[in-house]
């Protein structure tokens, strides 16, 4: 516990502007987490690659009842498609996809924001930090040398906290980014695949 006190004491000393570096920790860490429980439940599992093969031999019932209620968005981008086979299923798997992509990209401005504003934070609160410590230097002089390097040491507490955030946001930022791109790339050729299938059963 006695280090955990010291760890507060030391972060109260950045100022006032550990407050929102402490507010853009917090929704950094639920956005991290969010975006795992997203992935963990979207998992495929293979529905789609099993939808697609029966789709190619013309077992379109039976793919459908493969992807309807499956996991994973190329899954449901297939259960578009065959849902509206025989009307428009291309524009079905296009406004699907579309869907997905909101739900694949959501949180992740979020989190973009937290790596940009935190660094900048963090140099606003040394910034602040060094005209105290000035100021002490022009009431005091050179009287209290521990005073002024005590206060630059405080101020580059922020700076310090500020990088740490952002480093960290960033690793998860990227993974969950190329998650997304490989996810619709993997819906494109999905809804590629189903097309050109239901194409060539139309063909009599």
């Amino acid at each position: 516990m006695s280090q955990i006190g010291s760890l507060v004491q030391t972060l109260a000393k950045g100022g006032p502007v550990m407050i929102p570096l402490l507010a853009c920790s917090i929704v950094a860490l639920a956005v991290v987490v969010e975006r795992l429980t997203f992935w963990w439940r979207e998992t495929d599992r293979g529905a789609a690659l099993r939808a697609l093969e029966l789709a190619e031999r013309g077992k379109l019932d039976e793919a459908l009842e493969v992807v309807r209620g499956a996991r994973g968005p190329s899954a449901r981008v297939i259960a578009a498609g065959l849902t509206e086979r025989e009307a428009e299923a291309p524009a079905a798997m296009e406004a699907s996809a579309q869907a997905e992509m909101g739900r694949l990209k959501s949180y992740l401005p979020v989190l973009d924001t937290i790596i940009t504003l935190s660094p900048l934070l963090g140099l606003l609160g040394t910034v602040t930090g060094m005209i105290a410590a000035f100021g002490i230097l022009s009431t005091t002089g050179m009287n209290q040398p521990t005073a002024i390097t005590g206060g630059v040491a405080e101020a580059l507490i922020a700076t310090a906290v500020g990088l740490a955030i952002a480093i960290g946001s960033l690793v998860p930022y990227n993974y969950f980014t190329a998650r997304a791109e490989r996810a619709m790339d993997a819906m494109e050729r999905a809804a590629s695949r189903l097309d050109l299938a239901l194409r060539e059963q139309r063909i009599p």
